[in-house]
């Protein structure tokens, strides 16, 4: 599919944002007013931001008001009444926290936990799409749970934490792939099921139906070279995992280091989730005989 940057802009983010803000509504890390506002301010700017940037794919972003009246059939609206809920609660938290420096548990306990549950809607707004092979399995909402909870605890200064949960992150990356490799196949999608004309032997293409590319085409098809994806995929696995799990596990502590794996991690989960878009083989494609 095509991989919007405001969509990579929102995933990435928001799962930062909201991973961090699920460790502080537990008390991590347990710091004075003046430092948990550091904090605080680090997971708003991420959370809605992410959430801000998601606005930009839409046709009328004028109109999103409405995508929440939808949350009993779609996961995006629930996603974004979940965002809402966890946004409020931990809002009122923070503010707790920072002008009178009290922390009431079970309101973070709320918040962490709406905070995780809206990780995991974003999750299933492309895992239920049994249209894109790669996307509809369990692995989805494991690959944006333990990403999410990773960058949360690399973000909250959770050293030890962190380097395990990003080297997992990079363990379940690596299934991720291989699984998501062979689950068109698995399917069955060929043109003969796509156009019902099996029955009649081997189908092919013999023209294309449009003179020029469509909006099906723009948004759902999108072709990524096989030399081209695997260097990505190294590249994202060793910035997005390998060096920052290096760097918090086998190096000594401080700050500079603590924001090159910060860096490494945005920039790795960055082109993970690019390719997490580009090479989502949409089944729409076998039309086109773009595959």
């Amino acid at each position: 599919m095509h991989p919007a940057p405001s969509v990579i802009v929102f995933t990435v983010f928001s799962g930062l944002g909201f991973g961090l803000l699920a460790f502080l509504g537990l008390g991590i890390p347990n710091v004075g007013p003046w430092a948990s506002f550091a904090f605080f301010f680090i997971a708003f700017a991420c959370a809605v931001g992410g959430l801000l940037a998601s606005t930009f794919h839409l046709g009328h972003p004028e109109r999103a008001i409405k995508a929440f009246s939808q949350w009993r059939s779609s996961w995006l609206s629930r996603e974004g009444c979940l965002a809402v809920a966890a946004l409020l609660v931990m809002g009122l938290y923070a503010f707790l926290v920072i002008f009178f420096d009290t922390r009431i548990g079970l309101l973070g306990y709320i918040g962490a936990a709406l905070s995780i549950a809206t990780i995991y809607a974003t999750s299933m707004i492309y895992a239920q799409l049994k249209t894109v092979p790669r996307w509809n399995t369990a692995l989805t909402p494991v690959y944006f749970l333990v990403l999410s909870i990773g960058g949360g605890a690399l973000l909250a200064g959770q050293v030890h934490l962190a380097g395990l949960m990003l080297a997992l992150a990079g363990a379940v990356q690596v299934i991720t792939w291989m699984k998501g490799d062979t689950r068109f196949e698995e399917r069955g999608h060929t043109l003969e099921t796509a156009t019902g004309l099996g029955f009649m032997g081997k189908v092919r293409l013999f023209e294309g139906p449009h003179t020029s590319a469509n909006y099906l085409m723009k948004e759902m098809v999108h072709v990524v070279g096989r030399k081209h994806s695997q260097k990505l995929r190294v590249i994202a696995l060793v910035f997005m995992s390998l060096v920052p799990s290096i760097i918090l596990l086998a190096l000594p502590a401080g700050h500079f280091l603590a924001l090159v794996a910060v860096v490494s991690h945005i920039a790795g989960t960055i082109a993970s989730r690019w390719l997490f878009f580009a090479e989502a083989e949409h089944a729409v494609g076998l039309y086109y005989d773009k595959r």
